[in-house]
């Protein structure tokens, strides 16, 4: 299944990211195997019984400091971004998922009122820069897609986790192959996560969710940078 970019159609896509996630589950529903989606579906629910999200960064604490290479190989330092203005921060999966792909087009068309806020966005995958670059130039990105190798600042973020065998195998037969496409045999993930960092580091906004079907809405991140100035 062929996931487009909004570059690749007629239109660009300004509906609620639920209804574009909405259309996508149609489609998974409609086109993959049902014991696939049972597997992911499981996956999902052992997640959420260990309330993984539950134990992320949270609102009020310091987020911890980083410096990753960036689709370009530049690397990006967080006490840099800080010392100009604040950062939204989105943890995606990569650029295989169809829902981090719907998640950062979306964003791509908030950058500009992200900007007006005193905001920069970023994303961090655990991909490697390669793979940033083809995402960043495939989707035509104005925001930097930081590589985080080994999921070492999701790992403090209290994000990662590493993906059971048997969801691990149904990756392999779709093509999905996290060792290539992370660089690494950990076959970890960060679930998704989407934060606010003030310019002291402080946490001023966490959503994360153990179904990565599940993200938060651009115009919801827009509102709380507003309501924060």
């Amino acid at each position: 299944m062929k996931w487009r970019s909004l570059e690749e159609s007629e239109a660009i896509d300004t509906r609620p990211l639920r209804e574009i996630f909405a259309e996508r589950k149609e489609l998974i529903a409609k086109y993959v195997r049902l014991e696939t989606q049972a597997i992911h579906a499981r996956s999902v629910a052992e997640l959420k019984e260990k309330y993984l999200a539950a134990n992320i960064l949270a609102v009020g604490a310091k987020a911890p400091q980083f410096e990753l290479p960036d689709h370009d190989g530049k690397i990006v330092s967080s006490a840099a971004l800080l010392v100009q203005k604040r950062v939204v921060l989105c943890f995606i999966r990569g650029r295989w998922c169809p829902f981090c792909v719907g998640q950062m087009e979306a964003m791509n068309l908030i950058v500009p009122e992200i900007e007006n806020a005193g905001a920069a966005l970023v994303a961090i995958s655990p991909q490697t820069i390669k793979q940033s670059f083809f995402m960043h130039d495939q989707h035509k990105l104005h925001f930097p897609l930081l590589s985080d190798a080994g999921n070492q600042v999701a790992r403090q973020f209290g994000l990662s986790y590493r993906v059971p065998e048997f969801q691990a195998d149904v990756y392999r037969r779709a093509f999905v192959n996290l060792p290539f496409t992370n660089g690494d045999e950990s076959w970890e993930l960060p679930i998704p996560a989407t934060y606010i960092l003030d310019r002291d580091g402080s946490v001023l906004y966490a959503s994360a969710d153990e179904d990565y079907t599940e993200r938060p809405e651009p115009k919801d991140i827009v509102a709380a940078l507003q309501a924060k100035p």
